[in-house]
C-alpha cells in the first residue's frame, strides 16, 4: 500500500504521478518496468518514489486494486441495468473490458503476465474468502429465479466458473490478437454453453 505522503499529495501531483505507473505498467508487464522511467515521466527524483511506494509491484498493486474497483463498479452497474440478469450482464461487461481504450495495454500486461496475486487482485470480486462484504453486494443484485442454484455457496461457485471463463476470454482476446468481434462471439457461445447447460435433455 502506498505510504502517507502519497495521500498527503495534492490531487493533481497524486494523478500525475499515477499516470506515469499506469504508462510504464501498459508499456511493459510488472517484471520488466522501470522506476527510472516512472520518475522520468512523473518528473520527480528517484528518492521522492520511494517516499510513495515501497518499490514498483507496491506502486503496480495499488494502480491495479484501483482499476479493480471501478471494474467491480462497472460490472455493478451492467448487472443492474439487466436487472439483475448475469447471463445477459456478462456479454456486456466482457464487451466494454476489451473495448476500453485507456486500460487496455495495462489490462493485456496484467492478463499476459499473470501470477496468484494478480490473479486474486483481478478476481475479487468473485471470491467470498477474499472480501466477502464485496461479494455480498453482487449476490445482492443477482436475479435467482432464472439460475439453478439453491445456495449462496453454490452462487459462489457459478461465479467463479464464470470468472473462470471470462479470463480465459481475455487471455484469448490478448494473446492471439483477435478482433473484438471475433472475441466476443467467441464468448457469446461459450456463455451459452454454460447457460443452456452441456447434458441434451
Amino acid at each position: 500500500m502506498p505510504k502517507i505522503t502519497f495521500h498527503n499529495l495534492s490531487e493533481e501531483k497524486r494523478r500525475l504521478l499515477l499516470d506515469a505507473v499506469q504508462k510504464e505498467f501498459s508499456r511493459v508487464p510488472l517484471f520488466q518496468a522501470s522506476i527510472a522511467n516512472i520518475i522520468k515521466t512523473a518528473k520527480i527524483p528517484r528518492g521522492s518514489f520511494y517516499q510513495y511506494f515501497e518499490d514498483k509491484e507496491d506502486a503496480y498493486f495499488y494502480l491495479l486494486n484501483k482499476l479493480t474497483l471501478q471494474t467491480n463498479n462497472k460490472f455493478l452497474w451492467i448487472l443492474k441495468k439487466n436487472d439483475g440478469n448475469l447471463f445477459e450482464a456478462m456479454p456486456e461487461f466482457f464487451q466494454t473490458m476489451i473495448e476500453e481504450d485507456d486500460n487496455f495495454n495495462f489490462l493485456k500486461n496484467a492478463f499476459l503476465n499473470m501470477n496468484h496475486k494478480i490473479e486474486n487482485s483481478l478476481s475479487e470480486m468473485f471470491t467470498k474468502e477474499e472480501n466477502e462484504d464485496k461479494f455480498d453486494v453482487f449476490r445482492e443484485q443477482i436475479k435467482r429465479s432464472n439460475l439453478n442454484v439453491t445456495s449462496d455457496e453454490e452462487l459462489l461457485h457459478l461465479m467463479k466458473i464464470i470468472s473462470a471463463v471470462t479470463f480465459h476470454n481475455f487471455i484469448d482476446k490478448f494473446s492471439k490478437e483477435l478482433s473484438n468481434e471475433k472475441a466476443l462471439n467467441n464468448y457469446k457461445i461459450q456463455m451459452s454453453l454454460l447457460k443452456n447447460g452441456l447434458i441434451r435433455n
